[in-house]
């Protein structure tokens, strides 16, 4: 077992995750099998309490476990679907320490961070399986939270052995406009952070907006300490899909398998799609401080090989009357609500649900966008002017939209709504089925709260002798999973997220069918 740890220094968001998933998929591309865990250094037990606009989107997986959105990084680029044991954080970690002593396993033993938290993680390390383990520590290093994971990578990489063990410091060089150059300096610091907590680079990536000149990349290996062919600039691009492709091209995935004794075992071979048709789309969400609130959504798009969707800001359009309303969306071939949580922001998504109604604009609803398509159909076709969610006004007279039955009793938020994969039927006369081809389907959830068909079912089709003039039901499982209206160009509705099962060269095909439509109302 060979194992590549990324740590990243000088500031957050620099693309640790990208370059970790790319050297992954670089390595697999090659034949190599590839398993990777990110390791969080923050104390939430998992990413599913925090807030989008703070920390990106929460990425579910199959086993329902909301994790860190670098694990849709993973997914996408390795086409392999990752699990609640790909990501360890610092809350896992001390909850299973203080667990542990709590149940005397420790045999009276004074715990203490050395050995007893380090050997929880070390412990995780050694279990990954495969060809190579791609380890992506979090955060940057310095960080209080960070340096007890160093330190076990330390003594992990001590008992594997050196030469099965690789450091890849990814790290920020500014550019500065006034005296047009590259700073290094905050690398150098960094990489001196990062070796006194026992650790010394093998390979440097320098990110940054555009090409680093040899005079940089030479300045960085000197006081870096490593050979000047151990410096690779991975300056940005406007197509991340291209990167492994870059890293192939560079020679980092060479590097790599030479210094911990890997051969290939097959040609390198990497197929990626190119964003350049652009569908005019617009997205109407609310988390809109980061792109990374919608990651997995923009992915998709991407995916499919489209330009990214125009964000709007739910609450602007709950200001504007509706003339205003209108010179905004008619510009636009197609419109997606993606999910979220919270009553701010929904009347400007109900709003823009109409107006994709009544003017045949192509619509895809994302988990809360389906209900509230259901929420918009009960007040302005069925004439249920209060029907609203029990989330957003509990007294509602027509609670279209209601908590989950079993969700009632449960106060705690992390951790209990319906997550991860399940099983879904696709009614056969539906234009949903036309897109899967299949009755039988599984699709990851997140959600608390449901569309409430049972209370309210004359508002709905929900078998094929129903009246077709209604709201159709076009999937089900225990509850409404999608809702479509089959005379529109693209009207669907989904309970569940697409988006996180879309992958390279394997976009979601309702994203697909989507998209398609858009660009083919627009000629």
């Amino acid at each position: 077992m060979k194992y590549v740890t990324i740590t990243g220094g000088v500031l957050s968001g620099i693309g640790k995750g990208i370059t970790a998933a790319s050297i992954g998929a670089a390595l697999q591309a090659q034949g190599l099998s590839v398993d990777v865990l990110k390791i969080d250094p923050y104390l939430n037990v998992d990413a599913g309490t925090m807030n989008p606009n703070q920390h990106g989107e929460v990425f579910v997986t199959e086993d329902g476990y909301e994790a860190d959105l670098d694990l849709g990084h993973y997914e996408r680029f390795l086409h392999k679907n990752m699990t609640r044991f790909n990501n360890l954080t610092a809350g896992q970690v001390y909850s299973n320490v203080i667990r542990k002593e709590r149940n005397g396993e420790y045999l009276g033993a004074t715990v203490q961070m050395i050995p007893h938290v380090t050997s929880e993680i070390k412990h995780r390390l050694s279990q990954l399986k495969g060809d190579v383990a791609v380890v992506e520590i979090g955060g940057t290093v310095g960080d209080i939270e960070s340096e007890i994971f160093l330190e076990a990578i330390r003594e992990f990489s001590m008992e594997v052995g050196h030469d099965s063990f690789l450091f890849v410091h990814v790290t920020y060089v500014p550019y500065l406009k006034v005296t047009n150059e590259f700073k290094t300096k905050p690398t150098q610091q960094s990489i001196q952070i990062l070796r006194r907590s026992g650790i010394s680079p093998d390979v440097i990536v320098l990110r940054g907006e555009k090409k680093f000149p040899q005079a940089t990349v030479n300045k960085v290996a000197l006081f870096g300490g490593v050979p000047v062919n151990a410096v690779f600039g991975l300056e940005d691009s406007e197509n991340v899909y291209s990167i492994p492709e870059k890293i192939h091209t560079l020679g980092i995935d060479k590097f790599v398998m030479d210094k911990v004794g890997l051969k290939p075992l097959s040609p390198f071979s990497w197929d990626y799609p190119k964003p350049e048709r652009d569908a005019k789309i617009a997205m109407i969400g609310k988390y809109l401080s980061t792109d990374d609130a919608y990651k997995s959504v923009l992915e998709s798009v991407a995916l499919c090989g489209y330009k990214k969707p125009k964000m709007i800001d739910s609450e602007t359009l709950e200001k504007l009357s509706d003339i205003e309303l209108n010179s905004i969306l008619k510009d636009y071939s197609g419109i997606i609500i993606p999910g979220g949580f919270g009553k701010r922001g929904i009347e400007g998504m109900i709003r823009a649900i109409r107006y994709a109604r009544e003017h045949d604009v192509p619509l895809l609803g994302l988990c809360l966008g389906m209900q509230l398509m259901t929420i918009e159909y009960a007040r302005n076709v069925a004439k249920l002017k209060e029907a609203n969610s029990t989330e957003f006004d509990p007294n509602t007279p027509y609670p279209i939209v209601d908590i989950m039955e079993e969700q009632k009793r449960i106060m705690k938020l992390g951790g209990t709504m319906r997550l991860g994969s399940e099983e879904i039927k696709v009614f056969e006369w539906s234009n949903l089925y036309k897109i899967y081809s299949s009755k039988r389907i599984f699709e990851r959830h997140r959600h608390r709260y449901e569309v409430n068909a049972n209370a309210f079912e004359s508002i709905f089709r929900m078998k094929e002798s129903d009246p077709p003039e209604r709201l159709n039901v076009s999937a089900m499982s225990k509850f409404v999973e999608a809702v479509e209206l089959p005379e529109k160009s693209f009207y669907i509705g989904v309970q569940y997220h697409p988006e996180y099962i879309s992958k390279v060269s394997m976009p979601h095909p309702i994203f697909s069918k989507f998209l398609e439509t858009c660009t083919n109302s627009d000629n």
